[in-house]
């Protein structure tokens, strides 16, 4: 059973709206289950069940220990536009291992349009419930490259073409990943000495963001 966010009042959290539907029903949770919470203030809570219905799931706090599941690096994943499942593995397995946040990128070769900023949350949510994370990875975007890349705190680009291998060390990072069809030459020249690779392998996009971001994080 994954882990969930609740609300804690004292030694009595609640769970409601999506969570509680998906425990009672998905779920089949019953009253005197213990289930996981994590309290963002960095708690891990073992509930035991008391209410469950499809619009309010309770129990009382019975166990309450640290809970350190984030990162000491800040990783954002600069993510070009994908087709939506590469696009929706991106935002979930990174996730998972750590992303900080997500900001989505216009990229010139980019094949996917529009944005669907509530299905992106939710992915990152469920995905964040999943790995017992403390907060959820919030989606930015999809803005123009240039755009992205003034803003982005320490950008790196990923390109296969490059000769150096990521930075070590430093608190804050900004991966850009590239589309399908790889970075255009703007693009490069943008990026100037800020290219870095991750093997002589071609490597589908979703397969470099989860690599790369394993790398800055280890």
């Amino acid at each position: 059973m994954p882990f969930f966010f609740g609300e804690r009042q004292g030694d009595r959290v609640e769970l409601t709206g999506a969570d509680a539907r998906h425990l009672a029903q998905s779920l089949r949770a019953r009253p005197g289950e213990l289930i996981s919470v994590v309290d963002p203030r960095g708690r891990l809570l073992g509930v035991r069940l008391d209410t469950v219905s499809p619009s309010l799931v309770g129990g009382r706090v019975e166990t309450d220990v640290e809970h350190r599941s984030e990162p000491q690096r800040a990783v954002i994943m600069a993510a070009a536009m994908l087709p939506a499942q590469s696009l929706e593995l991106v935002l979930s397995r990174c996730t998972e291992a750590g992303a900080a946040g997500f900001l989505l990128v216009q990229a010139e070769r980019s094949v996917a349009r529009g944005a669907k900023p509530e299905r992106w949350a939710t992915i990152c949510r469920e995905a964040a419930m999943l790995a017992g994370r403390l907060r959820v990875p919030e989606v930015g975007g999809p803005l123009p490259f240039p755009d992205a890349w003034t803003a982005a705190a320490s950008p790196c680009l990923l390109d296969r073409e490059a000769s150096v291998a990521l930075p070590a060390g430093g608190d804050e990072l900004t991966l850009f990943v590239g589309p399908e069809g790889g970075w255009s030459d703007a693009e490069r020249r943008l990026a100037g000495e800020r290219r870095f690779t991750l093997g002589p392998r071609t490597l589908r996009a979703d397969t470099a963001a989860l690599v790369a971001l394993a790398l800055a994080l280890g």
